[in-house]
């Protein structure tokens, strides 16, 4: 079980994230459905001895085999536009969080509660109980079932904040805000990593998001004050 795990997506904490996996899906019947042709097309002109010298010079199959692969995109086409537009929508937010990328670590600040900001560095022990080169001593923590906004910047090299369960990755540019939007469906604690090669230390800069309920985010904001 494990091991099919890690050749599968992970497992979705956003709707957006869900569109992902179910267009994955759908796109992977997509593209089965060309390679049996194709291939079978194939193996019929090579090893067929009854192909005469007029189906390589055909206008009935030139025109097949480029109408064919067009409506096949078109199943592409329309539900890969749906989720763009999904990925960009920014809903109304309960909550504004700034992220800043730095060599070699976040920053994250909640400025809707009395500007609370920290660091977040990776655990750096080989004998602590933590996940190696995954877990950080300052988590992200979010409430669930409610829109977030990440304005996402930088304040040296590009970086990439990219959480894979949440279907979040926007890259962090110095000079520039991005944001981007996310609705968490679960508690848990979820992972992600800089996806941007952007120093020597790019590997050692890790994301740990951790979702949680209102009342107990609420709870450690204030305490955390």
């Amino acid at each position: 079980m494990a091991m099919w795990n890690n050749l599968t997506l992970q497992d979705a904490n956003s709707s957006v994230m869900e569109n992902l996996i179910l267009f994955h899906d759908h796109a992977m019947i997509v593209i089965m459905m060309m390679v049996i042709l194709i291939s079978y097309i194939l193996f019929f002109m090579f090893f067929n001895k009854f192909i005469n010298r007029f189906m390589f010079e055909g206008q009935l199959i030139e025109i097949i085999w480029t109408i064919v692969p067009m409506f096949l995109l078109f199943f592409l086409v329309f539900p890969s536009l749906k989720i763009l537009y999904l990925t960009d929508e920014i809903y109304n937010p309960f909550l504004s969080v700034k992220v800043l990328g730095h060599q070699w670590y976040w920053s994250y600040e909640y400025s809707d509660f009395l500007d609370h900001s920290f660091d977040s560095f990776m655990i750096s022990d080989p004998l602590s109980y933590n996940f190696r080169l995954l877990d950080v001593d300052n988590h992200l923590i979010l409430p669930m079932n409610l829109n977030i906004r990440l304005l996402v910047g930088s304040t040296d090299v590009i970086h990439s904040f990219t959480v894979p369960s949440t279907g979040v990755k926007v890259d962090a540019v110095p000079g520039r805000i991005n944001q981007t939007s996310m609705n968490l469906n679960r508690p848990g604690l979820f992972f992600g990593q800089c996806s941007e090669i952007c120093g020597v230390n790019h590997s050692f800069m890790p994301i740990v998001l951790e979702a949680s309920t209102l009342d107990n985010f609420l709870n450690w904001l204030y305490n955390f004050v």
